[in-house]
Parts: C-alpha cells; structure tokens; sequence
C-alpha cells in the first residue's frame, strides 16, 4: 500500500487544523474593498444563489481544511467575516451535497443554530444561519460528499506520473457550493485566506499566493489579498513541480509534463506584455499555469493568479497557445470586472475573446488573428443552426431562471458577444474603442456588472447621444435579438484562401500528397478538414490519412476534427485511435461532438456506449452530466 493510500485525517472538527493564520482578519491593500467601493457597490439579484446579499454578505473567508483521498472528501471550517447590512438574526449561503456538522459565531466560537432548506436539482439546499445584529464572523464546519460535482479524484494510473493521486476543483459556474459553503453568487465577491491539509508526497496549490515546492509537512497557507467571486475559488493537489518562465510567470506540472510544458508555454510573458500594452496593468501579481490530467473539462479555466489548462494544448509545436491568451485575457475580463449574474456571461467571455484576439495580433499579426476569428465564426454559425437563430439563447442578454446556468455556456457568449464588439469597434475605431475598453476595467475594477450597467457606461462613455452612431451601434439588434442582427461583418483571412484552394484542388482529384500545405499552422489544418465534404469515398479518407496521418495526429484540435469524418464515413481504420482519445481526453469541447456524432447510428450508439462505460470515469462531472443526457437509452 502506497503512503498517500493510508493517509488518514482525524484531527479533529472534522479535520480543521486550527492553525493561528486562520483568524487572519482581512488584508488591508490596495485591491481590497474600500468604503467607496462599497458605497458604490450595488449587490444584483441572482436567480441561481439563495444568497440575500443586501441583507448579509460574505467578506473575506478564511477556510481550514483537510484533503482526504482514502474517502475523497474535503473536511474542516469556512469562516467568514460577514458584514450583517439588515442588523437582521439570519445569513443564506449556497450549499450543494455538503455535510454541514456545526456552525459558530464571533471569534469565541458560540454555537449557533443553523438549517438546510428543501433541495434543488441544480441549486442545491440554501443554508440558513442564524445571527445577531453585531455579528461579524460566522464559522461553518462541514464536510463534503464523495461526489462532490466540482471535486475530480483522479487514482495515480489516471496521472501522468502514475505514482500519486491527483484531485483538482472546477467552481465555475455554480459548483463552488459542492465543496465550500459559500455566498455563491458572480456577483459577491470576497478576499480570502486558507490553510490546506494534504499528503506529504503531495503540493497544493490554489488561485492565490502559491508555494513552489513541497515542504514536507503537507500544510500549505495561502492568501487572495484580491477580492474574487466564488467562482474563482480553486484547489489543486498532486505531484507538482514549478518551473519559472518569467519574472511574473511560471508554469505547476507533473514531474513527467513539465518539460514538454515549459517548451509549448514560453512566450507567457511575452503575452503578458502584449496584454498589458492593450489594456493596463496586470493587477494579480503573478500569472502561472497549472497543466492539469487529461479529464479536466475545459481548454483552461481562468482561476487569478493560477490559469488551470488541459494539457490537450500540448501540440509540441506551440500552435494551441492562444487559448493561454484567451484566459490571460480574463485576468481584465472576468476576474477583474465580472459578470454579475450568469445571465450576463457574454461580458466576461465576449470581452475575453475579443482581447485574446488583439493579444494574438499584437504578438504573431493580423493574418494570425483573422484565421482565429474565422474558425470562431464557423463554431458560432454551427451554434446558431444547432440552438435555432430564433431561440431566445441566442441572445447575449440571457434569461436562465429554474435552468442550469452551464447551459449559457454557448459560443453565443463567446462569439457574438466578441463580434458585438468588434462591430462596436469598427464604428468608432480602435484607438477611441481601446480608450473606452480602459476606462471600462478601471471603473468596474474588482467588481461586479450587469448588462444594463455595461450598455449605461457605453451610451455615457462613447455614444453620448450621437443618434447616428447609436443606430449604427445597434445595441437592441446584438444584445437583446435573437441570432446575428443583418449586414453584420464576417471575418476573412487571406491565409484561409490558400487552404481553400488547395482543397478545392484536391476535390478535383489532385492526390492530397501533393497538395501545397509546407509550414500550415494548426489553424489552417483546422480549416481545412472542417470544409471536407461530410460523404467521402474510403479512397479518398486514405488518401488523406496516407498523406496528413490525421488519424495519428499529435494535435488534439485537428484529431477532434478528424474524427468527425472517420465516425460519419465509418473510416473503420481510426477506430483504435478514437477509444484512446475519448477514453483519456475528457475536455469537454471535443467529447460532445465526437458522441453526438457516434449516436447518430444504431451502431454508432453501440461503440459509444461501449467506449463511454470506459471512459465515464475519466472524465469530470460537468462532462458527464452532459454527455449521460446524451447517451440514455
């Protein structure tokens, strides 16, 4: 038996260490929230927390917790500093699955009563506390559920290494509450501290001041001087090791990834330069990236101070990087002014794609930018045919009430949210867009906004009653219309049109070998398998495969793509390449497509469910909630 396989807690308040650091009263800085911030700070209704936040709300939370892989739960204390606004006998929080044990206020620990309301699917159970007018910390000792949504325990053979357990978190949108009771709403956002338990063998880290090596004990502190929202809060733990890129960046990996790592991140700060030269001062301190499993859901999740990615990225040829781009994006679009609601997302993702766009083109240029937006307009085209350019999810401003707010998650937030903008940029300009876009992050810095708020800043800021310029802006037609308003702009790209032509040569019977292709990006690639024809001759997938080895391809973007047409033309000659994709890839991105397209046939449904009953747990609960639906009987 391994060491970490008989690591046991039993430390008491169901594993809370009581360290001193705990009770660290909230940090003073620049970034926290200040008496004007607060004056200013207008608490949105969120239909997806229990939250009464203008009543009583979150501060700064100071979590003692203990990391058990024997049982897969988390165990100890949240404390909170609560500012009780009402001087009510009562403060809600989020909890989903979580075993709440006892619940105390003030520093002297006064027990006090507390009560889970009724249950929803998506919601979870709202945690009522009760409080005195002067109360001003409340400390909540619980203890979380093996299936925990937001918890992935990974067994050492799921790893790299294949020596250690692995466990990672993904909060976002609402799943902070299955392993932390908390205010768990976009729109409250607190500063926190934390004491973190783990096996020996083993590193923590989180979104907040990391150490960069293990230190032998298994306890690990950590501080988020920046106030976030919930979710944001993020912890990993397993055999890491840090290697430094920049003065301000640097890369967490297993010991056998972080070589490959370090070669396909190295322009990281060379990024965040780009970035900051755009849109201002990089306000988290430091920007490192921890290369998670394979089963991660995501391409990356934009936790401050520590972007968790898929190491899907992993091209061996830099080609993937721009989504390091996109969710070093977020660190001004998303973690520093957020969306207040989830029905507001387009303003962090629209935001962010549109910056990972201008950091792309100020590094590798506007050829390399357009072939970007092009694939992204394809990904929101297939979105709008598959929603219906009707439905009332094709608006930006969405309405999610009584639904799960993963299901917002669309390219339409993405992409129309970032070709709104680039409409809007077109109409005044990009030097005059730019100087708006600044004071945007500057006035909403460390806060929360809606879309109401954003459009009153646009029409103050840059309309300013110009009636011509607002009817060209077309605000009603982009945000709250349905599909994509007429005579919006489509992206070109010029290298695009040497892909197209090679394609169209190779339609009429040029043999692929000898197609011109020398010094293609993963994009071009990309392009090119999405305009082959969705019947193709098995003459035809071999010629292909014998000359571009698709089926053996390296790049995840272009097998993902690849596969589509193997599944749809039973290109039999992929299907060993395919278990092994699906059965050790589990981001998101690429599962669904990939599945939707195999349950298509009777005997496409069959291999699904087949490679599925392997593959399920590797993958994440935000994949599998998706992908069961999908595969059901």
């Amino acid at each position: 038996m391994k060491p970490y396989q008989k690591y046991l807690l039993g430390l008491g308040m169901a594993g809370s260490l009581h360290l001193t650091a705990c009770t660290t009263q909230i940090p003073t800085n620049s970034e926290t929230m200040t008496t004007a911030q607060k004056a200013q700070e207008q608490l949105s209704e969120d239909v997806h927390s229990y939250a009464e936040p203008t009543k009583a709300v979150a501060r700064h939370l100071n979590l003692d917790i203990a990391v058990n892989f024997d049982s897969k739960t988390i165990s100890g204390t949240a404390s909170y500093d609560i500012e009780n606004l009402a001087k009510g006998n009562e403060i809600i929080f989020d909890t989903r699955g979580l075993q709440i044990e006892k619940v105390y206020l003030g520093d002297g620990k006064e027990e006090t009563a507390f009560r889970l309301g009724e249950s929803d699917k998506f919601l979870g159970q709202p945690l009522y506390v009760t409080i005195k007018p002067d109360t001003k910390r409340v400390t909540i000792q619980y203890k979380t559920s093996p299936d925990a949504a937001a918890l992935q325990w990974l067994n050492p053979q799921q790893t790299a290494g294949k020596k250690y357990p692995f466990l990672f978190t993904q909060s976002q949108a609402i799943l902070a509450r299955t392993w932390i009771p908390i205010q768990d709403s976009p729109g409250i956002r607190i500063t926190y501290n934390a004491n973190v338990q783990v096996p020996k063998e083993l590193l923590a880290v989180m979104s907040a001041e990391n150490p960069v090596q293990k230190n032998g004990s298994g306890i690990y502190t950590f501080r988020m001087e920046q106030r976030i929202p919930s979710y944001l809060m993020a912890l990993s733990v397993g055999d890491l090791t840090f290697r430094e890129v920049g003065p301000h960046t640097g890369i967490y990996a297993e010991p056998a990834t972080i070589d490959e790592a370090a070669y396909e991140f190295a322009e990281m700060d060379k990024m965040l330069v780009a970035a900051e030269k755009i849109y201002g001062k990089y306000r988290w301190d430091r920007y490192d990236l921890l290369v998670l499993p394979p089963s991660f859901p995501f391409g990356g999740m934009e936790n401050p101070r520590l972007t968790f990615v898929t190491p899907t990225v992993l091209a061996k040829d830099r080609s993937l990087t721009s989504l390091i781009a996109h969710e070093l994006a977020h660190s001004w679009s998303g973690n520093l002014v957020t969306n207040a609601t989830w029905n507001d997302f387009w303003l962090n993702e629209g935001f962010t794609v549109y910056f990972e766009r201008r950091i792309m083109e100020e590094l590798y240029g506007k050829s390399y930018a357009d072939m970007l937006a092009v694939l992204g307009y394809q990904d929101l085209t297939n979105t709008l045919e598959e929603l219906g350019t009707e439905s009332e999810d094709t608006r930006l401003k969405l309405d999610l009430e009584g639904r799960d707010p993963d299901e917002g998650l669309t390219d339409i937030a993405y992409e129309k949210g970032n070709l709104f903008l680039r409409h809007i940029e077109m109409a005044v300009g990009r030097e005059k867009f730019d100087a708006f876009v600044n004071k945007y992050f500057n006035t909403f810095a460390f806060q929360s906004t809606t879309t109401d708020k954003f459009l009153d800043f646009l029409r103050t800021e840059l309309i300013k009653g110009d009636a011509e310029l607002a009817e060209k802006i077309n605000i009603e037609g982009w945000v709250y219309t349905a599909g994509l308003p007429e005579g919006h702009v489509k992206p070109t790209s010029e290298r695009f049109a040497q892909v197209e032509a090679a394609y169209k040569a190779w339609k009429n019977g040029k043999p692929a070998a000898q197609l011109t292709t020398k010094d293609w990006s993963s994009h071009e690639w990309l392009h090119f398998i999405r305009m082959l024809p969705d019947q193709m001759t098995e003459k035809q997938m071999q010629d292909l495969d014998k000359a571009f080895n698709f089926t053996n391809s390296g790049n995840s973007e272009v097998l993902a793509a690849w596969f589509i047409h193997a599944i749809n033309n039973n290109y039999i000659t992929a299907d060993k390449a395919l278990e092994t994709f699906l059965t050790n890839v589990g981001r998101r991105k690429f599962l669904v497509p990939i599945y939707k397209a195999l349950v298509a046939t009777p005997e496409g449904k069959k291999k699904a469910l087949d490679i599925y009953a392997k593959a399920r747990p590797n993958y994440h609960a935000v994949s599998t909630v998706t992908l069961d639906e999908l595969l059901k009987n």
